[in-house]
């Protein structure tokens, strides 16, 4: 066994003196749909409802080990690192400054409070992480606090790494494959690098959000490199840049190995992990769940590892995942529409309309138009093949119109 797998066990250790090893629990529905062992490794059942409290743990007690006159520690974070800090602050009665950005949802802010009590001060400055980053690390250099990475840091990857202690340990002998998120990198750096330690012959599947590609980017490269702009939906796992210690540990990750999902893909996953399983996953808790379709030829008749990385999710931003989900889907369509203006003409397109299409959303953009007016239009189904019926009808019956759906720019405007 190697100097870092002994640490990782020691580590997964201590961790029972907090909680106890999330379930590794075989999901029948996915199972059966892929024709595999599938194994969800719910990390969205911690006590904080992610994994980020081992690496926070991890690194706080390492810390105070050997320096017990550091008692104040500071951190950034889109809300799950804050929350294992918090918890781990109150856990060693120490104080702890928590950077956030402004954009982290208000249940991750909530329960960052609940965790940390009296213990923590929460700061929330940035719209993007890696200025809530720059900003944390500032203030701990004045106030000569320890900064504790959400990823970055030898600690909190050997504490990570306990993840795949359990796994190894709950399963009995050791899975065909492992999906892993990537936001940091974390999670897979600690959870690989005891993995291919301890049973070598465990290939892996590393899942990125496609508006935050860090690890792509960085082995495009051969080093880390900063993302020019980052799409913050999947805020678990929105980083712009890969940490170093952690790349030097991913390195040896193929290109192929590292999937994007797509941020309206994730919400249909969601959704239906919420309505058939039952199961609350943030989007970045659903990423490894999410690329399985895409892997459903090469997993048939194996043993498959997803780590569903958290369940912070606020029900406040469900609408949202639903509407993402059903665009991704083909059952929501928004058009610009050039409605004549003339008696009968509203009456004339809704006729165009099939019986499983609804009217979501309408509009005029423009009134004063003479002949033609400008309308939105937003359309819900139960089928995707139901647009190319609609759309066919309007083609025949001369109407200008259209689709936005899928223009960024216009929809983000307008809808």
């Amino acid at each position: 066994m190697t100097q870092f797998a002994q640490a990782a066990r020691r580590s997964t250790l201590a961790l029972r003196d907090l909680f106890e090893a999330t379930p590794l629990q075989r999901n029948d529905h996915l199972s059966n749909r892929y024709g595999a062992e599938i194994w969800l490794k719910r990390e969205d059942l911690s006590p904080v409802r992610s994994y980020k409290l081992r690496g926070a743990f991890t690194a706080m007690r390492k810390v105070r080990g050997s320096n017990p006159d550091q008692r104040h520690f500071v951190c950034a974070s889109a809300g799950n690192h804050a929350q294992g800090v918090a918890y781990a602050c109150r856990h060693f009665g120490v104080k702890g400054t928590i950077f956030m950005p402004v954009t982290t949802p208000q249940q991750k802010i909530d329960k960052t409070r609940t965790f940390g009590g009296d213990s923590i001060e929460i700061v929330l400055t940035g719209d993007y992480f890696d200025q809530t980053l720059a900003a944390s690390q500032a203030y701990c250099r004045e106030q000569g606090a320890h900064f504790l990475s959400p990823f970055d840091d030898a600690d909190v990857i050997e504490g990570q790494a306990s993840v795949g202690v359990e796994i190894l340990d709950q399963l009995g002998t050791p899975p065909d494959l492992v999906i892993l998120p990537v936001g940091g990198g974390g999670l897979a750096a600690g959870v690989t690098t005891y993995l291919r330690d301890e049973a070598p012959g465990i290939d892996f599947r590393f899942v990125e959000p496609l508006g935050g590609a860090s690890m792509t980017a960085a082995l495009e490269a051969g080093h880390p490199v900063t993302l020019p702009r980052v799409n913050s939906f999947v805020d678990g796992a929105a980083v712009a840049r890969l940490g170093e210690q952690t790349f030097s540990r991913l390195s040896w990750a193929a290109p192929a190995q590292v999937l994007l999902a797509p941020e309206d893909r994730i919400c249909v996953t969601m959704l239906e992990m919420l309505n058939v399983e039952g199961i609350v996953l943030e989007p970045a808790g659903a990423l490894s769940v999410d690329v399985l379709p895409v892997l459903a030829d090469e997993i048939r008749g194996k043993t498959v590892v997803c780590v569903t990385s958290g369940g912070n999710f606020d029900f406040e931003r469900l609408p949202e995942v639903k509407e993402r989900a059903q665009r991704f889907a083909g059952l929501k369509k928004y058009f610009i529409l050039r409605m004549p203006q003339r008696p009968g003409a509203l009456r004339e397109f809704l006729t165009m309309l099939g019986p499983e299409d609804d009217i979501s959303r309408f509009e005029y953009l423009k009134k004063s138009a003479r002949n033609f007016g400008s309308v939105l239009i937003g359309i819900e189904t139960k089928s995707a093949s139901s647009f190319a019926r609609f759309t066919n009808r309007m083609d025949e019956a001369g109407f200008a119109y259209r689709d936005i759906t899928g223009d960024d720019a216009l929809a983000e405007f307008l809808v």
